[in-house]
């Protein structure tokens, strides 16, 4: 594809060779300006800058095909470019030397000047406004991508790395509870079994070595689980939880002066100390989010005890203050501590507005391994950003270069299909103030049309001559014969 583009660009600029649409230029002019125009083509995307400066020697010459490729030469320079700076400098510079060099023509010398001017005005606007727009655009989405990607792949892997630090750290207070619980009834056990094997030695000395063996274990044992939860638990001071932690009057507790309370079933003192402590976190922590979020909203707390189950819900009514920020780390351990426990947890906005925390533990939870924190997901692939600006990019650069594209291809076919030849006889029977515009066009079409405004028709015997006729108010203004 390096050598297409140029070659397609060198053919249209011979498209003067067969189908003019002004006064056409000097055959070698016209073969000069396709390799001209070719030979940017190619340059635009190596040295962009040098390519936009050297399209302003095409538009001293009238080759209308020529100069309408000079948008495809500045679209992909526009893209090409870094700095925007330099970029406006160097279209500005390019805009100026293009109405200098378009003055060259005789059609433009022999124009009023206002009409020169608004016509070097307008060319500019299609010739290098609107391409170098688009292609400045198209030429940053690329970077704007990369950087989405980086930038969406950064706040996944923050995302994923607060819901493990979160995770771990409540698994950590986990390891805390089961200390405070374990250790002390491990503490027990040791301390009757240093009395047993007392009392063994001097009443039972048979039964000595098994109650020596007792003591040793939970010694041991105790050590072991110091030890283990001393690596995994993250504060060194956790919490302290009594035996009425999770039971209606420790949530009543809780919900005092900030929530109602509808409690229905039973009490949880018979329930396991686990799911106690789940529900005394759940109902803590949504309320701390609704004095954090939500600090004026009415908040109704819902605990039911029914079939070996616990469900807990926390809504709160929409608030009228602005919501706070957080980084949802205690929903996530919720999350973790009611799944070790084989409950279910959910947090989000109901439809009726506000914010609804439930959770849903089993009474008496089986003995659950801990599952391993997931890996950082992938970053979504590159297609998920990249194809919806390349539509629209697309559609931007379409919007500029299609109507340009469509009226050059509406010219040619006009050029190729309109009989422009006029036969001596005829010509000398054309009366200026009389023969109407309608009759000449009726039968010849409009001709060639100049930048002045006047047809230009082939002769039939001479090919080096034209038949020049300029119209006004419908009428013929004026006829004369001229070389091309």
């Amino acid at each position: 594809m390096r050598f297409v583009w140029p070659v397609l660009a060198f053919v249209v600029g011979l498209v003067p060779l067969i189908a003019p649409l002004a006064p056409a230029p000097h055959p070698l002019l016209t073969i000069a300006t396709a390799a001209w125009i070719a030979a940017l083509v190619w340059l635009a995307p190596r040295k962009p800058d040098w390519a936009l400066l050297l399209t302003a020697p095409l538009f001293a010459v009238n080759n209308l095909w020529a100069q309408s490729v000079t948008i495809f030469v500045v679209f992909t320079a526009s893209r090409r470019s870094t700095r925007l700076g330099r970029l406006w400098a160097l279209l500005g510079i390019m805009t100026l030397l293009q109405s200098a060099f378009s003055f060259f023509q005789e059609n433009f010398r022999t124009m009023p000047l206002h009409e020169a001017a608004a016509g070097s005005v307008i060319g500019s606007v299609f010739f290098v406004l609107f391409p170098a727009v688009s292609g400045m655009l198209l030429g940053r989405r690329r970077p704007m991508v990369r950087l989405l990607q980086e930038r969406n792949e950064y706040l996944e892997r923050a995302r994923a790395l607060t819901a493990a630090s979160a995770r771990s750290e409540e698994r950590a207070h986990i390891a805390g509870e089961m200390h405070d619980m374990l250790g002390h009834r491990l503490s027990l056990i040791s301390i009757h079994a240093g009395a047993l094997e007392l009392a063994t030695a001097r009443k039972a000395p048979q039964l000595h070595e098994q109650a020596e063996l007792i003591r040793t274990t939970s010694s041991l044992a105790m050590a072991e689980l110091r030890e283990i939860l001393g690596v995994l638990r993250t504060n060194p001071e956790p919490e302290s939880l009594d035996e009425d932690t999770g039971t209606r009057s420790d949530i009543a507790a809780l919900t005092e002066g900030v929530a109602t309370l509808d409690w229905s079933g039973d009490d949880l003192h018979g329930a396991d100390p686990r799911t106690r402590r789940a529900v005394h976190r759940v109902v803590r922590e949504a309320l701390t989010n609704v004095r954090k979020h939500a600090p004026n909203a009415r908040t109704r707390v819902q605990v039911t005890v029914h079939g070996g189950r616990a469900r807990i819900q926390v809504l709160n009514a929409p608030s009228d203050g602005p919501p706070g920020k957080g980084a949802r780390r205690g929903l996530v351990g919720l999350e973790e501590r009611v799944g070790l426990l084989g409950g279910s947890f959910s947090a989000g906005p109901p439809p009726e507005g506000g914010f609804r925390v439930a959770a849903d533990v089993p009474l008496h939870p089986s003995v659950q391994a801990a599952a391993e924190v997931r890996e950082v997901p992938p970053p979504p692939a590159a297609e998920v950003l990249t194809v919806p600006r390349v539509v629209g990019g697309g559609c931007l650069g379409l919007l500029a270069l299609l109507p340009i594209s469509g009226a050059m291809i509406v010219l040619l076919l006009f050029a190729l299909l309109n009989p422009t030849q006029m036969n001596a006889p005829y010509f000398d029977s054309l009366r200026v103030g009389v023969t109407s515009e309608e009759e000449v066009t009726g039968q010849f079409g409009v001709g060639q049309l100049g930048v002045d405004g006047c047809s230009r028709f082939q002769t039939s015997h001479n090919a080096e001559l034209v038949y020049k006729l300029c119209f006004r108010n419908g009428k013929l203004h004026s006829k004369e014969q001229e070389k091309p």
